[in-house]
């Protein structure tokens, strides 16, 4: 089994950021990697803001949080990601940009190098076929925050092979994660193919003016035990976010039961209007 000790995350967003502070919090070298360097000096100042956090409420020491960041590399240069035994990808949540990447990792990469990804809705297999190693393309899914949700599922490709979900789970358990093996490449894995559909159906509740969002939320924390209801977990995650893995779904079922409910496309709409992309339900009264 390949040695890790370096581990490239791609993409210095709030899940990519998260991952490898995750990462070198677990003792691996990492190399966080973004074309944007405003991005990942964001990502660096908010490592750094929660390693002093931690060291204030007694969670580190100052040396361990010194520790951590000192394995931790910044660099807007991909071509950085060479001397990586892993490599993770978390950047936009977009089929073609992800093929592209993963072309280009491919030919940056050692050959024994797995190229793992962060989709939360997108085939494995799709990213897999701009490479030349489809056997050792795996789906890392971890779940935001990373540095505290305790779930990774493990998606296999078409190809992937045996020994690159071991390795993946490995490495996943030795960041102190629990891991599931997903089978089979299907839209949305385990948690989103049981997650989007209570979104569409919590949508369709209030349109259909069953409920409001305050009481669908209520109802859903208090009757099911959930820490958020899904209108607080859509805002959380991402209105955005959690339109696109519905039309990832659609596209690739073609089953109306994941056909996005067209509130949601008119609150996005508005967001992008008011420019603010990502405004969620509870921005509007």
């Amino acid at each position: 089994m390949t040695q890790i000790r370096t581990i490239a995350v791609v993409g210095a967003g709030s899940m990519g950021g998260g991952i490898a502070h995750l990462a070198a919090q677990s003792g691996f070298s990492v190399v966080l990697t973004d074309t944007l360097e405003p991005a990942l000096e964001r990502s660096l100042e908010r490592i750094r803001q929660l390693q002093e956090k931690a060291v204030g409420k007694g969670k580190l020491t100052p040396a361990e949080a010194e520790e951590t960041l000192a394995r931790l590399t910044v660099t807007p240069r991909l071509e950085d990601v060479r001397s990586a035994d892993f490599v993770i990808e978390a950047i936009i949540e977009d089929e073609g940009a992800k093929q592209a990447l993963f072309r280009q990792l491919d030919g940056l990469c050692r050959p024994e190098v797995v190229l793992a990804t962060n989709t939360s809705s997108i085939p494995i297999t799709s990213i897999a076929a701009a490479t030349t190693r489809a056997k050792q393309v795996v789906g890392m899914h971890f779940f935001n925050p990373p540095q505290v949700m305790r779930l990774v599922e493990v998606v296999r490709g078409y190809e992937t092979d045996d020994a690159t979900v071991a390795l993946t789970t490995d490495l996943a358990k030795r960041m102190g994660k629990t891991t599931v093996e997903v089978k089979r490449d299907t839209p949305g894995f385990i948690v989103n193919r049981i997650l989007v559909p209570q979104f569409i159906e919590a949508i369709r509740l209030v349109e259909e003016g069953v409920a409001s969002k305050e009481d669908v939320d209520t109802a859903v924390k208090l009757g099911l035990n959930y820490p958020m209801g899904p209108f607080e977990l859509q805002d959380f995650a991402g209105v955005d976010i959690g339109l696109h893995v519905m039309d990832v779904f659609f596209q690739e079922t073609k089953d109306p039961r994941y056909a996005a409910p067209q509130s949601l496309r008119a609150l996005i709409r508005a967001g992008r209007l008011g420019k603010k992309v990502n405004k969620g339900w509870y921005d509007y009264e």
